[in-house]
């Protein structure tokens, strides 16, 4: 497919994966622009060397609250495409930027947050589910206003998730813990692909006001799948410790909150495997068809890069 090259402005362009879509625009040969929080002497100097990073680029980068429309407004009508990639705890500030968008009247298509689960086909415990409704908000706000959209069912993040599942940087470990039977079907994207993909579909007329469903066959996998491909690649034997679903319910009802929201969040993934808990349709758009000749990243290409050169513990938003 001939891509066009838009303008893309990325909010939340300085978080865990906004950072990955920050060069992925860049690599695909969009002008890209980035709105920040005002950057001042209190910022750590992750932030700062992530900004001069994308300045060495040649990303254009703007600073400001989103509580200023008027400063909104006039970055985005410097842009075609509009790519938000804010944690959980302001995706409701995401209708600022509708807000914004609507009054500039330019933009071609809006990508809100999501990048995890089909929000209009499943449900989860409480903790979870008030996060997957907030999503739903920012959906129907968007519909509501008009504005082309498309939306990223990333499912989950594969660099993230191995580091947490496997903790393939601590050589010393023996133990792996396993939520529920371990045998539940979860879908685990590369993070570089799952900003490759939403690239490509924000700019392409094909997802434009629809859902494009990221679930390459080559990475849908089970923790024990996790496990014995580990085990196998690294020559080592770990023990199963095993955390029955029953007890992962108590603790998103007994942990205070926000701590009872990763819980629910491995309830739902690994456990109940929501992300595979529905049959695509003939008409919904799964990225690795919809882009055949990408060629994505799969689950055990991955834990064979881990054994060599394994990713850094994350401090992203869980959710």
């Amino acid at each position: 497919m001939d891509m066009v090259r838009s303008r893309i402005l990325i909010f939340g362009a300085s978080g865990y994966l906004g950072k990955y879509m920050v060069r992925t625009s860049m690599a695909m040969g969009h002008p890209t622009l980035v709105f920040v929080r005002p950057i001042d002497a209190s910022a750590p100097p992750s932030k700062l060397e992530v900004i001069e990073e994308f300045e060495s680029m040649g990303v254009k980068v703007f600073q400001g609250d989103l509580s200023d429309h008027g400063k909104l407004v006039s970055v985005i009508k410097q842009a075609d495409v509009v790519i938000s990639v804010l944690a959980s705890p302001q995706h409701l500030d995401q209708i600022k930027i509708i807000d914004a968008i609507k009054e500039a009247g330019n933009i071609k298509r809006f990508v809100p947050s999501e990048y995890g689960h089909e929000v209009d086909r499943m449900t989860a415990l409480p903790p979870f589910q008030a996060l997957l409704d907030n999503k739903k908000k920012i959906r129907r706000a968007t519909e509501a206003q008009g504005i082309p959209h498309t939306y990223v069912v990333a499912n989950a993040l594969a660099a993230y998730f191995v580091d947490y599942l496997l903790h393939p940087r601590d050589q010393e470990r023996d133990a792996v813990t396993i939520f529920g039977d371990g045998t539940a079907y979860a879908v685990l994207n590369y993070e570089e692909d799952v900003a490759s993909y939403t690239i490509m579909a924000a700019t392409d007329p094909r997802v434009e006001n629809r859902v494009i469903i990221l679930r390459p066959p080559g990475n849908i996998v089970s923790q024990l799948d996790l496990i014995f491909s580990w085990e196998k690649k690294t020559g080592k034997s770990y023990k199963r410790l095993h955390i029955p679903e029953e007890e992962i319910i108590k603790l998103t009802e007994t942990l205070p909150h926000p701590d009872n929201i990763p819980m629910s969040i491995l309830h739902n993934i690994f456990v109940k495997g929501d992300q595979m808990g529905f049959e695509l349709r003939e008409d919904d758009l799964e990225a690795s068809a919809l882009y055949p000749d990408y060629k994505y990243t799969c689950v055990d290409s991955f834990l064979a890069r881990c054994v060599v050169d394994p990713p850094k513990p994350k401090l992203a938003t869980f959710a």
